[in-house]
């Protein structure tokens, strides 16, 4: 197996490639190609979101890459700011229809709270009318999971004790320099997959001393360091790029770093993301 070609097993019984795809700041008009591109490298795990602004392009690069579509792993997520039940019953079906699919293999809410209010407000209520809507359409077929991303524990305590479905996905912030253990642990409490989006830190870790150090001694990049220690957390890792060559060194993961540099890269903390700092993700919230 490789990182390729190894998988999860979700709640639902599905398998998700534990290396994909990350399509944030992809332009639409070079996601097609991106996509493409991908594939063939090996990856069969996409993901993208209506934030993104690139659904249309992804869709046509699954549709155009050459590979059955029943052997690729399609993720996309409901924008932050729908927090209504009819809302996000027109979202789902918008993505469906800007993808050209029939269905997403996995869909999330992007965040417990809207992007100009993250970490602020409490919106259990709109997150519950949201969830009901991907409920149903996850019984309905046209999302094959379900799930959220930037969700903390409170967040998930409200979904898993007031809905039907507890979410087969959790896809948060984790990198080296920023290890949310806890919620790692209760995420796999609960049969909850954690995926983990940013996994080099959006490039800011690159020039970290102690990880430059860790990945001399182990031969290899820091980025192939930094995505196999999300790997080895026993998460899905979702690095993001256009460049092929990239697509290809950051699968040559087929390394194990040792239980003590991983207690080491668990408690290093690096969360200066520089002039991404704005970003709410990013922001310390």
């Amino acid at each position: 197996m490789t990182a390729l070609t190894d998988t999860l097993t979700l709640s639902t019984g599905a398998n998700i490639p534990v290396l994909g795809l990350g399509t944030w700041f992809i332009d639409d008009d070079r996601a097609a190609q991106t996509v493409k591109d991908a594939v063939a490298a090996g990856y069969r795990n996409i993901d993208t979101a209506q934030a993104y602004g690139n659904e249309r392009g992804v869709g046509e690069g699954v549709r155009t890459c050459g590979v059955p579509r029943g052997e690729l792993f399609i993720s996309t997520k409901l924008a932050a700011e729908i927090k209504d039940y009819e809302g996000a019953v027109a979202a789902i079906d918008g993505s469906l229809e800007k993808l050209g699919l029939d269905y997403v293999d996995l869909m999330l809410i992007h965040a417990p709270q809207p992007w100009d209010d993250f970490r602020g407000g409490n919106y259990d209520e709109g997150n519950l009318a949201a969830w009901r809507a991907l409920e149903e359409a996850f019984a309905d077929g046209k999302l094959k999971a379900i799930g959220v991303s930037n969700f903390r524990e409170h967040d998930l305590d409200n979904i898993i004790d007031n809905a039907g479905v507890t979410p087969h996905v959790n896809q948060i912030l984790v990198h080296a320099g920023n290890t949310p253990a806890d919620l790692i642990d209760y995420c796999r409490d609960r049969d909850i997959v954690v995926e983990a989006y940013s996994p080099i830190a959006h490039g800011e870790i690159l020039d970290n001393p102690q990880v430059r150090e860790l990945a001399s001694k182990y031969g290899v990049s820091v980025p192939q360091l930094c995505i196999r220690y999300t790997l080895q957390l026993g998460c899905v890792s979702l690095p993001k790029t256009a460049n092929p060559e990239h697509m290809r060194t950051n699968a040559e993961v087929n390394f194990t770093i040792g239980d003590a540099d991983m207690d080491a890269l668990k408690t290093l903390d690096a969360r200066d993301y520089g002039e991404s700092s704005g970003f709410p993700v990013y922001s310390g919230k």
